[in-house]
């Protein structure tokens, strides 16, 4: 009851307060107070009820909230509030409650609080208040929230956030009982459209996490009634729901979907836009959030949250400025990297992005773009992060080197410093410099925030961030993904490599291979586990390893370098353990410079020890460098990355493989530096120092290091125990396996070849092209490695003695296990060193001796029974061979002649004695003896024996012959030579003896002997190879069982043959050459059809393969552009004449047996392609002098098909079509050329010639002609569509050096392109108007596409300029003759619709019009001759041709569109433009004569346009404008003279009187022309006066009712024409009246009183078609041009007038009447003339209709001559005016 006493009190403050201001207040609490007095149990459930007591009860507290009382609200809220706490308020007076604190909101503070506080209390203890409801509640918060009150504002802030966290754990309670049946479920609308049956809890939810989300994108919310929230506050909800209830979110898709659709994008555009910290600040809060707790549910919007981030990250790298670059401030990229950190530490999410990312290959690479943004991070600030000189050693500085800015003589020299950040992207060379100077470093104490900065929410602004922050997080990024996959692999892989049970007798597993996780269970999830870590490793080492090879080498504090080094060894472990060489070598490689600095072993060389000791006035010491001396040594930090080195080589010995190389490599160096140097530095008891723990640290390192307890990594790295951990390295060698050990040996020589390499003469690894030598790695390599050692170190090899040790040990491996485990590595590895001709002689003669020694050993033990007889005579052959062949690097010294010698004459006595005991080795016999021919260099390539070794079986052999050598005829080879031809006689004598395969190599080996510079040794082989061999096969021929093997065996004859087609002489290539085709011809039609499949394919092709190698290498190579008068001086050409000679035998070959027998070949269809394909290349790729014999062999052989019979037709249609496409490719080649510029050294010989172009066009006609003979129908019209671009390209390629002038007459080219397209058959659709719109192109080169042939002089560039010597592409034969040529096949398919609807008739005006515009600038019709211009050919041409396609256009009537109508239209009147408007100025310095022949040829035009075109032009289709148009063209053609400034007006300007009838104005919107204003300017005269008043006569007449033909036509033409005639009729007029003012008595030109009388008679004759001005002056002329409307009886009495006068015939003289009349009025004297008068003018109208249509215009006309004024002609205006009124 305490609740109801404080109601009762608040009630009687109400009451109290409410007295005097508010009785109705006051009675309402009385009335309350009575009530609960009365029964106070009673009154409180009847509150809780709808009931009328109720009412009462709650009325006062309503009615004081109304009030605008503060007091008095306060007290009724206070009441409100104790009403909701005791839950005696109805359901129903929810919302009135609500609203009432809606209203009151506007009051004070406390007002404020006190309505916070109620809501709180109401939402709370009223669970079933929802949707709307609900809404309104939360509204009120959202206002307050706004409020510019804090304390208001973060009241309701508070408020807000525990409503909302209320109304989903209210979901959350609803979920528990959703079993409930009685629950009642609404549809909520989903974002995607849907809608789903939701719980009111759940809807609520729903719909206030949806509200939010909008309301944070600035978009308008669904539920709430809220235009604003800002966006801090509204992520600051979001993150709260999203932090407590992320598994109801998981749990319902719905809130799922809320974040896919909603959240994610918002979050997006947040991060997208203008940066401000709070709200980047908690939008990178969320993502974290959604990315730890949704990314399994939000696959795709993580994914773009991740790359964000991860672009974030990489910003700043991408900048030159160190603080801030591009448009992200430096926190978004510190928040971004506390949110990797995060992502990094998580292992297993780590592990889910790259299976749901990098896995699938189908999104972002997210995990690898990760990885490749922390490495730029740490790399990107070098000088930052500063450099840990303990990395570079001890003691190794010298004068050269500036000391560090700590004052320690531990130097530190560029190269060194580029090594160890070579693999740091971003590290350029004054990054480089900068590190050196740098005094910065890196450590958890110095550069780490005390709060993080996503941490920070109160901030405003971004607080201040350490430099070294970002990139303390990229480390701690880069450690903690190292751990992440050291922590998981390596308790599986201990499980089950080494763990795992025995089988029984199973040895105990020592040296554990690496894992191969693609044999474990699938279906094991662990197995899926290891292969992602596997996956993660294999793409992100490249920009790990480049990471911590960076940060390890700066200036880290000891915590901070053990988290790195254990991150190396934990990346280097769990690559080794799962198969990963590629990163584990390359982490090996890392740790060994680091462990065993460069620097450090060359400067230990060169350490001399000093003799006294320095005194204190020291150059050093006057320097301040008084650090003491110490003898070049390791540092703690290098002894603790060796330590990590050797631990990690003996946990993965069983799988290292080659990576053995660069860890012995390592150790040896270690070995030198800890072992040998160190007893020679040992004396100065300074080496002591430089192991003693603590005594060798650098400057950097702190104090307090010394405190602290050392981690495992830094304890026991004495010298002692680094060596002891190196020993038991090697004493493991013995547990190995097999494969283990062989690659322990394959490293332990490659490491004894670069020792015998650092002691040889030359300084240079000399390369092998076999396996012989482990040893190709390359001098940039051995630098690094550090081995520096001079001469005289060592008497010998220590890695050819260990290698002897080891071997001894395992002898049993050399004898009874497979040669690839120790045989094979240690006797490449002895053929080497004597091989190795830089290295002493003595070693040489060593290793030879110990060969010789193991040749001579093994075959001892040897039985003669099994198989190891025949495989231990192979390997003793195979090294012998070695011996003997050397590779094609070796000098021909005379140790390396000796050595050689001394092999072949143990071969030669080895068959002498044996030869007959062998059973395998005859090949490696004859290669051996080959070896010795050194055949001469064919052309600086190997394609002399490219040919020449097809026919050889055994593929495996490294190659002997070495091209380049030349003819040798020193003594050394002389001999050699002769010994080995020695050994040949002796297998010769006996070839009877040899199998088939062995007679195959015994041929190639006389070829080979066959080229030497030794003439009796050549002509010795020759003949036995010609003649005795040859013999023996043709014998062996005739037994029809051996006659295929045998037939094979005169193939690999015939290829002998063709290995001196290739020979480097061109005198032996090209007899070659003809010899082997005339032994083709002379047998080809005995050969066999495998014979002739090989001939086709061995010899055939691969000859033209062979020249084509070395024609192209010349002829890709800049330089001087050959000639033919180089021939005899030019190798390069004599290429080209023996590849001519071949393309011209192949053509005869094939042509001659090409239906016989080649057709008939299974591969024929290949071996056309590949033929045609050879002729493509040839002319694509070889010098252009190449392509006409080329393209002359292919046509030869395109036109044999014609002889194919009925059965051959399928593969006659392939072989055309294989040609055609050829064609069609070498077609585009000559249009890219012409497109392109060759560059001036090569346009000579790679520009097609116009022979080529010639012989092109011609195999495209026989292409043709045999498609057309074998079908008997023509080419579909896209494949003559593409052949008529190829020849259109043809006849335009601009860069030919050998034109021939084209103005007089057609060159070669020209009649070949006119003459296929001749050819063509014209009958199919489409084909006519192709070849016509083809043509007319044609019409157009000499004006688009004319040129001058560049002049170049050989070796020097040009610059192509127009000189009178110079030569001139015009193409102006080729458009005199095209041109009538149109006109021919115009008139014969001028019936077919299609010319008219596909455009053709419009690009055949078209291209007319060009000519016809430029009239007189039209080039020279002809050098030499008197032909026409271009212009009057074209005019003609076109006149004909439009003459005839208007009357057609009429016949086809609606079957042309009208679209086309209008096009075809447009064009011809602007050809008629082009035609009227011509510049003629040019014809004024003609004579008179020639003048007016140029004039009435001009009449032409004019007659065209009055006789055949004005009766079709008012056709209805034709459009309005183009009339108009047509009359503008003639209005500025009648002009007659050009008006100049009035010199009496300085600022007159001078215009053209053309310009008075702009295009631009309409055609009824009349001239208005001010008689004001006039001038005393002559003007300046036309050039054709007569055509002037031609154009004028066609106006009028074209205006006059002068006959009936196309009456509506004419009247249409008449109505749209009369505007312009009319202002043309008007300004002559006016401008007469304004300048007669001025002038006075002064006389006008004679042109002017000549055009005023001209246009005053015509005025007075013409008479229009009735209404034809009243259609002009309508909005339709064209409608109201044939009939008016009635005249309006209702208009008044002058519009009637005006109405009726515009009907009249001479209504033209009614809208000139007042400028007549002022003309009439003139006093002085009017001008006047004698003219002729016009016959026709006496005639009646219906005289004149009836009269046919001729032509009027340029006619002399007949009549009486008689004087006539201008004064008079007006007055006889008027008088028609005024009998046409009415007058009498």
């Amino acid at each position: 009851m305490s609740s109801l006493a404080f109601l009762v009190t608040e009630l009687q403050s109400l009451s109290s307060e409410s007295r005097r201001k508010h009785p109705e207040i006051r009675e309402a609490a009385e009335k309350s107070l009575a009530i609960l007095r009365s029964s106070p149990e009673q009154a409180t459930a009847s509150l809780a009820s709808d009931s009328a007591q109720s009412d009462d009860l709650l009325r006062p507290v309503f009615m004081g909230c109304a009030t605008k009382n503060a007091k008095v609200v306060a007290i009724s809220l206070g009441s409100l509030q104790r009403l909701i706490a005791l839950k005696a308020v109805p359901q129903s007076a929810v919302a009135l409650i609500v609203s009432t604190m809606n209203d009151a909101m506007s009051q004070g503070v406390d007002i404020q609080l006190r309505i916070l506080q109620t809501l709180v209390s109401l939402i709370t203890n009223f669970p079933s208040i929802h949707g709307e409801l609900l809404g309104e509640a939360l509204l009120l918060c959202f206002k307050l929230q706004d409020s510019r009150i804090a304390v208001v504002s973060s009241t309701a802030a508070a408020t807000l956030r525990q409503l909302v966290m209320f109304i989903f754990e209210k979901m959350v309670q609803e979920d528990r009982l959703d079993s409930d049946d009685s629950m009642e479920l609404s549809q909520a609308r989903l974002p995607d459209g849907t809608t789903r049956a939701l719980g009111p809890c759940a809807k609520d939810a729903f719909s206030v996490f949806e509200d939010l989300c909008l309301l944070a994108n600035s978009e308008k919310p669904h539920s709430l009634k809220l235009d604003y929230l800002h966006k801090t506050f509204a992520l600051e909800l979001i993150e709260s729901v999203l932090t407590n209830y992320h598994e109801l979110f998981r749990k319902h898709s719905e809130l799922l979907m809320l974040l896919q659709h909603h959240l994610c994008p918002l979050i997006l555009k947040s991060l997208s836009d203008r940066h401000v910290f709070p709200l980047t600040l908690r939008c990178t809060r969320v993502v974290f959030l959604i990315l730890k707790q949704f990314s399994s549910g939000l696959e795709t919007e993580a994914e773009v949250f991740l790359m964000l981030l991860i672009r974030m990250i990489s910003e700043e790298t991408d900048g030159a400025n160190a603080d801030y670059s591009g448009s992200r401030p430096i926190w978004t990229r510190v928040l971004a990297m506390e949110i990797m950190r995060g992502v990094c530490s998580d292992a297993e999410l780590v592990r889910n992005i790259w299976d749901r990312y990098d896995a699938r290959h189908s999104g972002s690479n997210v995990f690898s773009s990760l990885i490749v943004a922390l490495k730029r991070l740490v790399t990107e600030k070098p000088a930052l992060l500063g450099v840990s000189t303990q990395m570079m050693g001890v003691g190794t500085s010298y004068a050269g080197d500036a000391a560090t800015a700590s004052g320690s003589n531990y130097g530190l020299d560029v190269g060194g410093v580029a090594g160890m950040v070579a693999t740091a992207a971003s590290a350029t060379v004054s990054g480089v410099v900068g590190i050196i100077g740098s005094g910065g470093g890196l450590s958890v104490q110095n550069s780490a925030m005390k709060l993080q900065c996503i941490d920070q929410l109160d901030k405003a602004d971004s607080p201040p961030i350490p430099e070294a922050y970002v990139y303390l997080l990229g480390v701690q990024c880069i450690v903690s993904l190292c751990e992440g996959f050291a922590s998981f692999t390596g308790p599986l892989y201990t499980s089950i490599m080494v763990q795992r049970p025995r089988a029984a007798g199973e040895p105990v597993i020592r040296a554990p291979a690496s894992l191969d996780v693609f044999t474990l269970p699938q279906e094991d999830p662990s197995t899926h586990h290891l292969i992602t870590v596997r996956s993660m490793v294999e793409n992100g080492w490249p920009a790990l390893l480049a990471a911590i090879s960076f940060i390890i080498s700066t200036n880290l504090s000891d915590e901070l370098f053990i988290d790195v080094l254990s991150s190396y060894q934990a990346l280097t472990n769990v690559a080794g353990m799962l198969a990963l060489s590629t990163p584990r070598d390359a982490l090996f490689n890392s740790l060994s410079k680091f462990a065993i600095p460069s620097r450090v072993v060359s400067s230990l060389e060169s350490y001399i020890e000093p003799p006294t000791p320095r005194t204190a006035s020291s150059f050093t010491d006057n320097l301040g460098l008084t650090a003491p001396i110490q003898a070049p040594g390791l540092s703690e930090r290098n002894l603790a990355c060796l330590k990590v080195l050797v631990t990690s080589a003996l946990f993965l010995a069983g799988s290292l493989g080659e990576s053995w190389y660069g860890i012995l490599e390592a150790l040896q160096n270690a070995d030198y530096v800890l072992n040998v140097k160190g007893l020679q530095a040992s004396t100065s008891r300074r080496m002591s120092t430089v192991m003693t723990p603590g005594r060798s640290m650098s400057g950097t390192v702190s104090g307090e290091q010394g405190k602290v307890a050392r981690h495992p990594l830094l304890m026991d790295i004495d010298s002692e125990s680094v060596l002891a951990a190196v020993q038991r390295l090697f004493d493991a060698s013995k547990n190995l396996e097999d494969s283990a050990f062989q690659d322990f040996v394959t490293a332990l020589c490659k490491l004894s070849s670069e020792m015998v390499e650092m002691q040889s003469n030359g300084g240079t690894l000399m390369e092998s092209e076999d396996s012989l030598s482990p040893a190709t790695l390359s001098p940039h390599r051995r630098r690094l490695s550090g081995i520096h050692l001079p001469r005289t170190l060592r008497q010998g090899d220590f890695g050819v003695e260990r290698l002897g040790s080891v071997a001894m040990l395992n002898i049993h491996r050399l004898i009874y296990r497979a040669p690839e485990v120790a045989w094979n590595t240690t006797t490449n590895h002895l053929l080497w060193v004597m091989g190795l001709s830089s290295a002493p002689q003595s070693i040489r003669a060593q290793a030879a001796r110990v060969l010789d020694e193991i040749l001579i050993i093994v075959p001892r033990n040897l039985s003669s029974t099994g198989d190891l007889q025949a495989k231990v005579q192979r390997r003793v052959l195979d090294v012998l061979f070695k011996q003997i062949v050397p590779t094609s690097d070796v000098p021909a010294t005379s140790t390396n002649i000796e050595l050689r010698r001394m092999g072949l004459e143990t071969l030669h006595q080895i068959l002498q004695a044996s030869g007959h005991t062998f059973v395998v080795g005859w090949g490696s016999i004859f290669e051996m003896l080959g070896s010795i021919c050194k055949p001469a260099a064919p052309s600086r390539s190997h394609s002399g024996d490219s040919v020449s070794t097809l026919s050889l079986p055994e593929t495996s052999r490294p190659k002997s012959l070495s091209l380049g050598y030349g003819y040798v005829n020193d003594r050394g080879y002389t001999a050699l030579v002769k010994i080995a031809f020695q050994s040949l006689k002796l297998v010769c004598d006996s070839v009877s003896v040899l199998s088939a395969e062995d007679l195959r190599l015994c041929i190639k080996t006389l070829g080979q002997f066959g080229r030497q510079a030794d003439t009796n040794i050549a002509l010795t082989a020759a003949e036995s190879l010609l003649w005795s061999v040859s013999d023996s096969i043709q014998a062996k021929r005739k037994d029809a069982e051996m006659e295929p093997e045998y037939s094979a065996l005169w193939m690999c004859l015939l290829l002998e043959v063709l290995g001196l087609c290739t020979d480097s002489r061109h005198e032996v290539r090209d007899g070659a050459i003809q010899t082997l085709f005339r032994a083709m011809q002379l047998y080809g039609a005995t050969l066999t059809l495998d014979t002739w499949d090989d001939c086709i394919w061995k010899v055939t092709f691969p000859l033209l393969d062979a020249i084509s190698i070395e024609t192209r290498r010349s002829a890709s190579d800049p330089g001087v552009p050959l000639t033919p008068g180089l021939a005899g001086q030019s190798p390069d050409y004599a290429w080209d004449e023996s590849k001519s000679l071949a393309l011209q035998s192949i053509g005869s070959i094939i042509s001659e047996f090409l239906v016989g027998k080649i057709m008939h070949l299974d591969s024929f269809s290949k071996a056309w392609s590949v033929f045609v394909t050879h002729i493509h290349d040839t002319v694509s790729l070889d010098r252009r002098n190449l392509s006409p014999p080329a393209l002359l062999c292919l046509g030869k052989v395109v036109r044999a098909l014609s002889g194919a019979g009925a059965s051959l037709q399928v593969k006659v249609s392939e072989s055309w079509e294989c040609v055609w496409k050829a064609c069609s490719d070498m077609g585009s080649m000559v249009l890219q050329g012409g497109k392109s510029q060759f560059s001036s050294t090569t346009r000579l010989h790679r520009a097609f010639t116009q022979e080529s172009l010639v012989a092109l066009v011609d195999v495209i006609r026989n292409t043709r002609s045999i498609s057309l003979s074998q079908t008997g129908e023509e080419w579909t019209l896209e494949r003559l569509s593409r052949m008529m671009e190829i020849l259109k390209g043809v006849l335009t390629y601009p860069h030919s050096p050998d034109y021939r002038p084209d103005v007089d007459g057609l060159t070669p080219v020209q009649v070949a392109v006119l003459d296929a397209i001749a050819d063509i058959n014209l009958k199919a659709s489409g084909v006519p108007s192709l070849i016509v719109r083809d043509l007319s192109e044609f019409i157009t080169l000499p004006f688009l596409a004319a040129f001058y042939v560049p002049i170049m002089s050989p070796g020097s560039p040009a610059t192509p300029t127009a000189t009178s010597s110079q030569k001139q592409v015009t193409y102006i034969g080729l458009s005199k003759r095209v041109m009538p040529l149109i006109v021919e096949l115009y008139m014969r398919f001028k019936d077919d619709l299609e010319i008219y609807e596909d455009g053709t008739l419009e690009a055949l005006f078209s291209a007319y019009s060009i000519s016809i515009k430029l009239k007189y600038e039209c080039p020279a019709p002809s050098k030499f001759g008197k032909d026409l211009p271009l212009w009057k050919t074209a005019t003609t041409s076109f006149l004909r041709i439009v003459t005839d396609s208007v009357r057609r256009m009429v016949t086809f009537g609606d079957r042309v569109s009208d679209t086309r109508v209008e096009g075809i239209w447009r064009q011809i009147i602007e050809v008629f433009r082009g035609g009227i408007l011509a510049d003629c100025t040019v014809i004024e310095a003609l004579s008179l004569e020639d003048q007016e022949a140029e004039e009435n040829f001009d009449l032409s035009l004019i007659s065209s346009l009055e006789i055949d075109l004005v009766p079709h032009l008012g056709d209805p289709r034709v459009p309005d404008y183009l009339i108009t148009q047509l009359a503008k063209v003639l209005h500025q053609g009648s002009q007659l003279y050009k008006s100049s400034p009035d010199p009496s007006r300085p600022g007159s300007p001078s215009t053209d009187t053309a310009k008075a009838s702009d295009d631009s104005r309409d055609s009824h919107d009349f001239e208005k022309v001010n008689a004001d204003i006039g001038t005393t300017a002559p003007g300046i005269l036309v050039p054709r006066e007569r055509f002037s008043f031609w154009c004028f006569d066609l106006l009028f007449l074209i205006c006059s009712d002068v006959t009936s033909d196309q009456e509506s036509s004419r009247k249409r033409l008449a109505a749209l024409c009369m505007p312009t005639m009319l202002d043309r009729c008007k300004t002559t007029l006016v401008s007469y009246v304004a300048d007669e003012a001025l002038r006075g008595n002064m006389p006008f030109p004679r042109v002017r009183e000549d055009e005023l009388l001209y246009v005053l008679r015509k005025l007075l004759e013409l008479r229009l078609w009735p209404g034809t001005l009243w259609a002009a002056l309508s909005e339709s002329p064209s409608k109201f041009s044939s009939s008016q409307p009635p005249v309006d009886d209702t208009l008044s009495p002058s519009a009637l007038i005006a109405d009726v006068v515009r009907r009249s015939s001479v209504a033209h003289l009614f809208y000139c009447y007042s400028v007549l009349c002022e003309i009439a009025s003139i006093p002085r004297k009017a001008p006047s003339a004698w003219v002729i008068t016009n016959t026709l003018a006496s005639k009646t109208d219906q005289e004149k209709r009836s009269i046919p249509v001729q032509p009027h215009i340029g006619t002399v006309e007949k009549g009486d001559a008689v004087e006539v004024d201008a004064r008079t002609l007006a007055r006889d205006a008027l008088k028609v005016i005024g009998k046409e009124m009415g007058a009498m």
